[in-house]
C-alpha cells in the first residue's frame, strides 16, 4: 500500500475512534481525550488531501513533523483512558498509534 493511502487510511481511522468516543456517555467518555483525539484527527485531514501530491523525495520531510505531532496527541489521549482505566478505548488508540509509528519508519 502506498504511503498516501496508508495516510488516508490513518485519518480515517481516527475520524471512526472521533466519532466512536464522543458517542460515549458522560460517564464513560473523557472530553479531555476526545478533544486530543479530535485535533490528531484535524491534523491529518489537513494533509489527507495533499499526501498523494508530494513527491516521493519529500515525503519524509513533509509528513514526519506531522505524524510525529499526531502520535503524541493520540499518545497524551490514550494516557488519559488508560488512567480512567478505560483500557478498551486506551488499547483502540494504541493500535493507531502503532500504525502511525509504522509509517513513520517506512517513510
Amino acid at each position: 500500500m502506498k504511503v498516501a493511502d496508508r495516510f488516508r487510511l490513518l485519518t480515517q481511522i481516527t475520524s471512526e475512534l472521533v466519532h466512536r468516543f464522543a458517542g460515549q456517555p458522560d460517564g464513560v467518555r473523557i472530553d479531555r481525550a476526545v478533544s486530543l483525539l479530535k485535533k490528531g484527527h484535524k491534523e491529518l485531514a489537513e494533509w489527507s488531501e495533499q499526501v498523494g501530491e508530494i513527491p516521493q523525495m519529500r515525503l519524509e520531510n513533509k509528513l514526519s513533523p506531522v505524524l510525529l505531532q499526531v502520535h503524541e496527541t493520540l499518545d497524551r489521549a490514550r494516557v488519559l483512558y488508560e488512567d480512567a482505566e478505560k483500557n478498551d478505548e486506551g488499547a483502540s488508540i494504541w493500535h493507531v498509534e502503532q500504525q502511525v509509528y509504522r509509517l513513520l519508519n517506512d517513510l
